[in-house]
């Protein structure tokens, strides 16, 4: 499967999806109380986690390019990528989690699924058989540790 939509594009698409969703949906939308405090705390989580992977990758010397996973030079196992094989996804993920609460919009409960099964689909399988192809046994290994998303 060919790697055609990069990850950045597909996170703008759903935000906008989000806002759309706000503006054209009001019905659809909710108040929750301290929307704003728990957006800022859900945005600075996800800021954190998605810079520390991009680190961990600067830190190994290897590419953060998602449409060229054969690019990869070093398999990055440590930090957030303990916990998760896909820590800038969920950073994402966690960023529109924050505008949905922010905005009080009800369209979060299908703009994050769909967010996950197409990054998933697309994305991250692919990226999946790549860097097994690379990495070999050492990827196979990693896969069987630790989770896709978390």
């Amino acid at each position: 499967m060919e790697l055609k939509v990069p990850p950045p594009i597909v996170f703008l698409v759903c935000l906008g999806l989000l806002y759309a969703g706000h503006i054209v949906l009001p019905f659809a939308s909710v108040a929750p109380p301290f929307n704003t405090p728990i957006a800022l705390i859900i945005i600075l989580i996800g800021g954190l986690l998605g810079a520390q992977a991009v680190l961990a990758f600067i830190k190994a010397k290897t590419t953060v390019h998602p449409m060229h996973p054969e690019e990869a030079s070093a398999l990055v196992t440590s930090g957030f990528y303990r916990i998760s094989r896909n820590p800038m996804y969920l950073g994402l993920l966690l960023f529109l989690l924050a505008a949905g609460i922010y905005w009080g919009t009800l369209t979060l409960i299908v703009v994050g699924p769909l967010f996950i099964w197409y990054m998933t689909e697309f994305q991250i399988k692919p990226e999946e058989t790549r860097l097994a192809d690379k990495f070999g046994e050492d990827y196979r290994d990693y896969l069987t540790k630790v989770r896709r998303w978390i």
